[in-house]
């Protein structure tokens, strides 16, 4: 998984704030192992895989979503 860092650099020109630099920075994000393991440790139930799937969409739909925040 990957994340973008914008940073931005303004100045005070003519009394409105102007955009002189913008730097995009991509990040990448490794998974945590440790939460990995305790959530698998924890559940006792098994999957299919169709299951596992809906899972998976659905956490990286609420992933995206916090990015947008």
């Amino acid at each position: 998984m990957s994340s973008d860092e914008v940073t931005e650099e303004f100045v005070m020109k003519d009394g409105e704030l102007t955009l002189v630099k913008k730097k995009v920075t991509k990040k990448d994000i490794p998974p945590d192992i440790k939460a990995v393991k305790l959530l698998m440790d924890g559940n006792d139930e098994h999957l299919s895989d169709e299951e596992l799937e809906s899972e998976k969409r659905e956490l990286l739909k609420m992933l995206k979503e916090m990015e947008i925040d």
